[in-house]
């Protein structure tokens, strides 16, 4: 009998060795992600947030008053705020619209669809703004032809509006590739049922398909507004840095050679994080109230 248990005992450690070999290795092949996501996500951050309240060598929170008593970087948080709002909405809509049709269509039209906009969703940054500086600016080609046909007197590109032309353009391609897994929760058969009972489209859309897809739309949207808002490259590449946003206004305070004040860029940062963060949480919220949440 004691030679059975003092038998059994390096058999039980051999095996409580491989069990927590087991739940190790997971962890050790999370191990370069989590190395990698602190140096490029989490040490930036906490190094952003640290040195946006020191004002030379020590603490303080003069920054964030500049902040908020500067109407020049308030108008900067407006407008970009502005310009990701309304390109969000205005995406989102043409978005919704183009993938319920692609529902509807032959597959070869929607397969080159779809690939069409994963190829445009790549086009940004300076290439965009050259390509809308080619078709809408001064003397594009589009501009003319609508001056030559008296459908506008002038169109300012470098304006706000057509900045928020310029931001529809690259929200809508990645709107559409966010939404339309999404639209395969819609059946085919709950369109039919509402209307052998009486409903139409409209309340079809209103009571049935909305609610469905409310989590992806607000989920899309939150998406569309954190990536108008992080738009850097297309805006300075049109304005020359010319038209005051937010992310403007941190590379100029970061690599500006007359306003060299990486403190206040970083506060900025702060600011603009917190903004988000708060957008995130309703959004949160209102996925709670949603359908699904509800089912």
């Amino acid at each position: 009998m004691t030679s059975s248990v003092i038998n059994t005992q390096p058999r039980l450690r051999q095996q409580t060795k491989v069990k927590w070999l087991k739940l190790l290795k997971p962890g050790l092949c999370l191990l370069p992600f989590a190395v990698f996501f602190y140096l490029f996500q989490l040490a930036p951050m906490l190094w952003v947030v640290v040195n946006s309240f020191l004002v030379e060598q020590s603490w303080s929170l003069d920054h964030y008053h500049e902040i908020f008593n500067s109407s020049f970087i308030q108008q900067g948080f407006r407008n970009s705020l502005w310009l990701a709002t309304w390109s969000s909405v205005i995406g989102l809509a043409i978005a919704v619209l183009l993938v319920s049709s692609l529902r509807r269509i032959n597959s070869k039209i929607r397969d080159g669809v779809i690939a069409f906009t994963n190829m445009s969703s790549n086009f940004a940054g300076v290439p965009l703004a050259f390509a809308f500086i080619i078709i809408l600016g001064v003397n594009g080609a589009l501009t003319l032809l609508l001056k030559q046909y008296g459908l506008i007197d002038s169109f300012n590109l470098y304006g706000q509006w057509g900045l928020l032309a310029m931001y529809v353009y690259f929200q809508i391609p990645l709107a559409v590739l966010l939404l339309y897994p999404a639209f395969d929760a819609l059946k085919d058969d709950w369109q039919d049922a509402a209307a052998l009972l009486g409903a139409s489209s409209w309340q079809y859309w209103r009571r049935i398909a909305l609610p469905v897809l409310s989590p992806a739309l607000l989920g899309t949207l939150i998406i569309l507004i954190a990536n108008a808002i992080g738009a850097y490259a297309s805006v300075y590449a049109l304005t020359s840095g010319n038209y005051n946003v937010v992310t403007v206004r941190i590379a100029s305070l970061v690599s500006g050679d007359l306003f060299l004040e990486p403190n206040l860029a970083a506060a900025i940062s702060v600011v603009l994080m917190l903004i988000l963060a708060f957008i995130t949480l309703i959004n949160q919220w209102l996925i709670a109230r949603s359908y699904h949440a509800k089912s």
